[in-house]
């Protein structure tokens, strides 16, 4: 395994990583020395964010892997992770990020959206970590981040569905936390607020100043990963420091 204070040498899977927060962690993580494995739904996505991963000032030669997986299906998921080990000979960090963001008030939503978005957000997480955690056993521990939202303990109208995914996605990250830690794998979630990535079809990538950046998100994941042994943060929130009034 890798020096734990340091992202340089570490192999990570990154769901949702061709675009926004994902593709954000990505770039922290491949400028930072690691080898990374991005999935995404879209091919001409990921080889596009492939092509901007391997511009990166640092970037490791191969260090950049792209796998197209829809994570709502479990022989997917399983297969984005076995690809990732058998590429870079092993696993330290799961991210689950991939998520879908549809919103409509209950009476109005059908029931295909309201499944795609408890299946990416939940399920897919659920799939990738029980892939990830006989890799991560078999390195001597690591590290799953699950990125959730604060909409998991701030329910809004128009969001039940949404609202519902991360809600459960923040007990199964506490849960899975605790049946973990004794392997060394350390579990976290992040709840961020108002992100500046279009997400949802809520207003454009980078429009809003106020709003919290891609990147911050991506800082806080790098911290983490390169945290002392000895503590977890186990759940963190992040805000807008100035939201609008």
């Amino acid at each position: 395994m890798a020096d734990a204070l340091t992202l340089a040498g570490r192999i990570a899977v990154i769901t949702g990583g061709s675009r926004g927060i994902g593709n954000a962690i990505a770039r922290a993580f491949v400028g930072g020395g690691a080898r990374v494995l991005i999935t995404g739904r879209s091919s001409s996505d990921l080889d596009a964010a492939a092509k901007g991963l391997r511009s990166v000032p640092g970037a490791a030669s191969e260090a950049v892997q792209v796998f197209r997986a829809d994570v709502r299906r479990s022989a997917e998921a399983t297969s984005a992770i076995d690809a990732a080990v058998s590429r870079f000979g092993g696993l330290d960090v799961l991210v689950n990020n991939a998520g879908v963001g549809l919103f409509a008030p209950v009476a109005d939503m059908s029931v295909d959206d309201w499944q795609q978005i408890l299946e990416t957000n939940l399920n897919g997480a659920f799939y990738c970590s029980h892939a990830a955690i006989p890799h991560l056993k078999e390195r001597g521990g690591g590290w799953i981040i699950n990125i959730s939202s604060l909409a998991g303990k701030n329910p809004f109208a128009g969001g039940a569905a949404y609202c519902a995914s991360k809600a459960g996605l923040n007990a199964f990250s506490e849960a899975l936390m605790q049946e973990v830690r004794y392997d060394n794998i350390r579990v976290s979630y992040i709840m961020p607020g108002s992100v500046s990535t279009g997400f949802g079809g809520r207003g454009a990538d980078g429009e809003a100043d106020w709003k919290i950046a891609a990147e911050d998100v991506a800082e806080l994941v790098t911290e983490l990963v390169t945290f002392p042994s000895r503590s977890l943060p186990s759940r963190i929130e992040l805000r807008p420091s100035r939201p609008k009034k």
